[in-house]
């Protein structure tokens, strides 16, 4: 059975079938409605119900009150369709949004390989012949063994490039998803994603500098959104701050290097936080942040600033951005929400994208 999902105030119909959420209908539409923690616990999906009735599913009594219950207001990540609905969301136009509708896909692994210690490279190529289509920085739902669930990875490789999709996956210890993806997953086996998910991507039409700032295998979506804008020709200044521990977890840094060496107009500084003194590495020794202010001398403003990288990371890279007069608006990052993280999501100080 199936239903009629019309979404105002675009005034656009979709069809939801019986069991499916509000968001994951409208997603497949190619119809973005803001979310982040999909698990009912941090109300950034709430909308409207105009007309119809809905199941409200498993949803936190803190991120739908009682009065919003009766008040018809819903979490569409949870909620499911009981009749033919009527939905209005708050919906902000962006004109660098492709709105690609979201897939499923049944991959073939084709390539593991050790990027570093603790980072694997992990490369996928749909069965059926066609390219996985995204917006760099998107990421997508790997579908793990069912004792597992699904997990987020964004996608590494750049959109040009045809036939596969490259994640990399830091294991975590602990981690039944990264452990399984770097213990037991084989060349040749046979895995299902969905995507493309997410709203980071490169603001292109505001034509100002950019800044990308990540740590640690937040380095995919920044290493996607990079190649991307040299394969387009963006001839605006693009700055990569990469950090991480030491120089054997530091990696595509030869591939950085050159593409620095090739394009007068991208500059690229790896920070090493623990790299031993009486190491070769020459380059900044510290955190992402100190060496975003140095490099800049403290003046962010002008750019963009696109972040990705652990929660404590982003956090003082906000700091540092914002004392250096770079502000709200000019600074986008991503971050995965797992279920129990997103019980602390209140207030963010940032809208999710």
């Amino acid at each position: 059975m199936s239903y009629e999902l019309t979404i105002e105030p675009l005034g656009q119909t979709v069809e939801i079938e019986d069991g499916q959420t509000i968001l994951d209908a409208a997603l497949r539409a190619g119809i973005y409605l803001p979310h982040a923690c999909c698990h009912g616990l941090c109300a950034t999906c709430k909308v409207q119900v105009v007309d119809g009735e809905v199941e409200h599913g498993e949803v936190s009594d803190f991120a739908l009150m009682d009065f919003e219950r009766e008040e018809q207001k819903c979490l569409a990540c949870c909620a499911t369709a009981e009749s033919d609905l009527v939905i209005e969301a708050e919906i902000e136009e962006d004109p660098d949004a492709r709105n690609l509708p979201v897939k499923d896909y049944r991959c073939e692994v084709t390539r593991i390989e050790d990027l570093t210690p603790t980072i694997k490279g992990i490369w996928l190529r749909p069965e059926s012949g066609e390219n996985v289509e995204f917006q760099a920085g998107q990421y997508i739902n790997l579908e793990l063994p069912e004792d597992i669930g699904h997990r987020a990875f964004s996608i590494a490789n750049a959109p040009s490039v045809s036939g596969e999709i490259e994640l990399n996956v830091r294991i975590v210890l602990g981690g039944k998803g990264t452990t399984y993806l770097h213990e037991q997953l084989q060349e040749g086996d046979v895995l299902t994603l969905s995507g493309p998910y997410g709203r980071f991507f490169v603001k292109k039409s505001a034509q100002v500098p950019v800044i990308f700032m990540a740590g640690g295998s937040g380095l995919s979506s920044p290493r996607s959104m990079i190649l991307d804008l040299l394969d387009e020709g963006f001839d605006m200044p693009i700055t990569l701050v990469y950090g991480q521990r030491s120089q054997e977890e530091l990696y595509y840094h030869n591939e950085f290097l050159e593409l620095a060496r090739r394009h007068e107009n991208f500059a690229y500084v790896p920070a090493l936080s623990d790299e031993p003194e009486d190491s070769s590495w020459e380059g900044f020794r510290g955190y992402v942040h100190d060496a975003a202010k140095e490099h800049f001398g403290n003046d962010f403003s002008g750019n963009k600033a696109y972040l990705c990288g652990p929660p404590r990371m982003i956090d003082s890279c906000i700091s540092t951005l914002m004392q250096g007069r770079l502000y709200e608006r000019d600074i986008y990052t991503e971050k995965f929400i797992s279920a129990a993280d997103a019980q602390q999501v209140r207030s963010p100080l940032f809208k999710s994208i």
